[in-house]
């Protein structure tokens, strides 16, 4: 019986051990191009004595809006690549080790000139929803980082499920030992991943304050000429994309200017989303929850809220809209063609995540779409407030 019961335990064991193998195995071997120490971003320096002083008071005079010709955006395609990185067939990468944070698989990558992107994989409605969401914000002159979707992803010194396995690996206090294991030929392909580089900027943080809450959007400095105006076409926006996964954060503080020689104010600040990867849903590209989901919680008052979301809003509080703010989106959502929210959709895949689903395809998305540009753009103008 125990003889029995020692072979059954090592037929377990040998069979757990292979599975392991195979889910750390990379998917291949070669000769690896030489990649540089990796470009760090630095931050914005702050006194280090006036910090939080300094982080509000480049908040309260954020821009969130820059003029943007809608009508001529390519809503469908990556943007720009001046590098030409990530336009190759094949995008290489060198891994770069660090702990898994969030719920969605990803994991930093460095690029032959040293650039460091991220890199998000697998079968997730938050590629999808990051790619429309970011494309359609910068169209219509909001931030966003620059999202690229590309067939394939070759990450060299990376294991087959690196964010899964460095969750799993920092409970037990293990990545580093992984890490140093893992053979510097080795690589590992990830088809269809998103590649995200950050928006431009060195970011504005203090301490504890990671980002932004949006009722910080409350207290703007009189003299931002369309501080009011601006910040609610942006909060139109987040409606529209019922971005309700929005702590802080979710979104970032950035300094437009060049850096300076020591601790500074920033003379350029600027406001934008970060994260866009639970939108069109809320559940993370869901086209019925997103066509149930209101623009206003009071037409005639022009609120909106979301309450509705879960986290019942988060850091999104019920606010009233100002007319000006609901004229600067609406004529933005206006010029946007046909043609142009079609591509929105077809060139992020969402009829391809939907499993092609009847309803699912680009063509429903687009009628979702304009009769949320119909909720934010007709009826009377929105009281004075």
């Amino acid at each position: 019986m125990m003889k029995r019961w020692l072979m059954t335990a090592t037929v377990i064991y040998l069979a757990a051990s292979m599975a392991l193998a195979a889910w750390l195995m990379p998917t291949g071997r070669e000769q690896p191009p030489r990649f540089p120490v990796p470009r760090i971003t630095r931050a914005w320096p702050l006194d280090e004595a006036g910090r939080e002083a300094a982080r509000a008071a480049a908040l309260r005079r954020a821009s969130v809006w820059r003029p943007a010709d809608a009508a001529s955006a390519d809503l469908g395609t990556n943007p720009p690549d001046p590098s030409g990185a990530l336009s190759e067939a094949i995008v290489r990468c060198r891994y770069l080790d660090g702990a898994a944070r969030g719920t969605t698989a990803k994991f930093d990558c460095v690029l032959r000139d040293g650039e460091v992107v991220k890199v998000k994989y697998g079968h997730t409605g938050e590629i999808h929803a990051e790619l429309a969401a970011s494309r359609l914000l910068t169209a219509l002159g909001f931030g966003a980082d620059r999202m690229y979707l590309v067939p394939r992803v070759r990450c060299y010194g990376c294991i087959r499920t690196p964010f899964y396995t460095n969750w799993v690996l920092d409970k037990l206090r293990a990545r580093a030992w992984v890490a140093r294991s893992v053979p510097e030929d080795s690589y590992t392909d990830f088809e269809w991943a998103a590649v995200e580089r950050h928006f431009d900027g060195l970011s504005i943080e203090a301490g504890a304050h990671e980002g932004w809450a949006w009722f910080e959007l409350d207290a703007v400095d009189p003299s931002l000429p369309r501080g009011r105006t601006d910040r609610d076409a942006l909060r139109l926006a987040a409606m529209l994309l019922a971005h309700w996964d929005n702590k802080a954060a979710n979104q970032r503080l950035v300094c437009l200017a060049p850096p300076p020689t020591g601790a500074a104010p920033c003379p350029r600040p600027f406001a934008l989303i970060n994260d866009l990867g639970a939108t069109f849903g809320p559940n993370k590209v869901d086209i019925d929850h997103w066509k149930a989901a209101p623009i206003w919680s009071d037409r005639a008052r022009c609120t909106v809220s979301m309450r509705q979301f879960p986290y019942s809003g988060s850091t999104f509080l019920d606010t009233a809209i100002g007319e000006t703010g609901r004229q600067l989106i609406a004529r933005q959502l206006l010029a946007l063609s046909e043609r142009q929210v079609l591509a929105l959709f077809s060139g992020a895949r969402f009829s391809e995540f939907g499993g092609g689903r009847s309803g699912d395809d680009e063509r429903a998305w687009a009628a979702v779409f304009v009769d949320k540009v119909h909720q934010i753009a007709g009826g009377a103008p929105c009281p004075a407030l």
